[in-house]
């Protein structure tokens, strides 16, 4: 039993040492292993000059270049869908040309009438732009 108790406690001494050195192990082995200094990567997105707020570095021209194109691209647009109201009015008017004026309209000249309107519509909301 002797024994026992012996080893029991040379092995309490021992990890009692080893808990109180381990932080000043911990400690001059981060002393002679300096953590590498990581410097941040910047974003592509970030504004070229600090005193900027982003998004507002671009300068006044291309913004208004881009408002101008836009606006082409609305107006093209625009020309297509009167176009093609023109075309959907035209054929609405034949095909009520066509039918017997004593008779109901058609099912079809409502829808027909409907998407007009739609179109008509969406066209007045993209001239509002």
């Amino acid at each position: 039993m002797n024994n026992y108790s012996a080893k029991l406690g040379i092995s309490v001494i021992c990890v009692v040492v080893i808990l109180l050195a381990t932080p000043k192990w911990i400690g001059a082995w981060q002393q002679s292993h300096p953590t590498p200094v990581i410097k941040p990567i910047p974003s592509p997105n970030a504004p070229k000059s600090e005193n900027v707020p982003q998004g507002l570095e671009g300068s006044l021209a291309s913004k208004e270049e881009k408002k101008q194109l836009l606006d082409q691209q609305n107006e093209q647009e625009i020309r297509l869908e009167v176009q093609r109201l023109y075309a959907m009015a035209t054929e609405l008017k034949d095909e009520v040309d066509n039918t017997n004026s004593k008779a109901v309209l058609n099912v079809s000249v409502l829808k027909r009438t409907q998407e007009i309107e739609k179109l008509a519509k969406q066209i007045r909301d993209r001239a509002k732009k």
